[in-house]
C-alpha cells in the first residue's frame, strides 16, 4: 500500500498498472525479508507469539525456499523494469534484511534496529521514486516520513517483545533505556510523527479526508493514553506488570494505527487524482 500511494504521488496521475507493478516488487521483496526474520526469530517468537514460531517451525526446509523464493522474484521484477537503481535498490533492501537478522550481525537486537527499520521503510519510496525518474524536493519528506514511520513502528513492536528480548539478553533501545523510559519514548516520537504526516499533506496538497483520518487516529490515541494515565505516571518499581501489560495493548494499537495511516496515504493519493471527487 506504500508503494502504491507513494506511486500515485509522485507520479501525479492515477496510473493503476504502475503502482500495482511497484507494489508487487515491494511485496516480494518484504515477504522475502520478513521470512527470513520469522527464520532466525523462532526462539524469541516462542514467548511472544507463539503460533507464528510453531508456524514457521512446521513449514521445515519449505521456509527458506520461501524466503528465496520472494527475494529473486522481487530482484527479477525489478531487473524487468531496465532501470538500474531500482535493481540496486530492492539489493540493498534485501541485504538489509539479512543484516537485521541473521547471525552474527542480527541488529535486530541491538540499538541500532530503528536506524535499519528506517532503511527498510524509505527504500519502497525510493523503488518509486526510481521508476518514475522523480526525486522532487517534495519528494524526500515523504521517503523521511515513510522510513521514520517504520522505525517508530518497530520501538512499538518492542514493547510486546520486551520480555523475550530482555531473556535473550538483547540491547533493543527499550531494553537500554528500561520498560516506563522506553514506552514514554515511543509515545512521544508517535507524536513527532503527526507535523511531519501534516507536513507531507501539505506538499502534495492532500485532500480533507487525509486530515479527518489523521485527526481521528490522534485522538483515539489521545483517549487511550489518558485512559491509562495512571500506569504511565505511577512508579515503574510498583507497577512493572500492569506496564508490561499496556506496552503489549500500546503495541497492537500503534501496529493498527499504522495500518490505517497506510492506508489513508493510499487512499489520499487516489483521491486526489479521482475527478469523480471533489474535496
Amino acid at each position: 500500500m506504500t508503494s502504491m500511494g507513494s506511486s500515485f504521488l509522485i507520479e501525479e496521475r492515477l496510473s493503476w498498472l504502475q503502482a500495482v507493478y511497484l507494489g508487487s516488487i515491494v511485496f516480494c521483496g518484504w515477504s522475502g525479508v520478513d521470512a527470513i526474520n520469522n527464520i532466525c526469530d523462532v526462539s524469541l517468537d516462542m514467548k511472544s507469539d507463539p503460533f507464528r514460531a510453531q508456524y514457521t517451525k512446521n513449514l521445515g526446509r519449505l521456509r527458506f525456499c520461501i524466503s528465496i523464493f520472494f527475494s529473486v522474484l522481487a530482484v527479477s521484477l525489478g531487473a524487468i523494469t531496465l532501470i538500474p537503481l531500482v535493481t540496486v535498490l530492492i539489493v540493498v533492501g534485501i541485504l538489509v534484511g539479512v543484516l537485521y537478522s541473521v547471525p552474527p550481525f542480527r541488529l535486530r537486537q541491538t540499538i541500532l534496529k530503528p536506524l535499519v527499520n528506517f532503511s527498510v521503510g524509505s527504500v519502497p519510496v525510493l523503488i518509486v521514486a526510481a521508476f518514475h525518474d522523480v526525486f522532487a524536493a517534495k519528494v524526500w519528506p515523504l521517503v523521511f516520513l515513510i522510513g521514520t514511520t517504520t522505525a517508530v513502528n518497530s520501538l512499538w513492536e518492542d514493547l510486546a517483545d520486551y520480555v523475550s528480548d530482555f531473556d535473550s539478553q538483547a540491547r533493543t533501545m527499550l531494553i537500554v533505556l528500561g520498560l516506563k523510559r522506553g514506552l514514554l519514548m515511543t509515545i512521544f516520537l508517535g507524536y513527532c510523527l503527526v507535523p511531519l504526516m501534516v507536513l507531507v499533506g501539505m506538499l502534495f496538497s492532500l485532500t480533507l479526508p487525509y486530515y479527518l483520518i489523521l485527526s481521528a487516529l490522534v485522538t483515539y490515541m489521545s483517549l487511550r493514553l489518558i485512559q491509562k494515565r495512571s500506569i504511565l505516571l505511577g512508579k515503574s518499581d510498583d507497577n512493572r506488570e500492569s506496564t508490561l501489560e499496556l506496552g503489549g495493548i500500546l503495541a497492537k494499537d500503534f501496529v493498527i494505527m499504522a495500518l490505517v495511516q497506510t492506508t489513508n496515504l493510499m487512499l489520499a493519493g487516489y483521491l486526489k487524482y479521482q475527478p469523480a471527487f471533489f474535496w
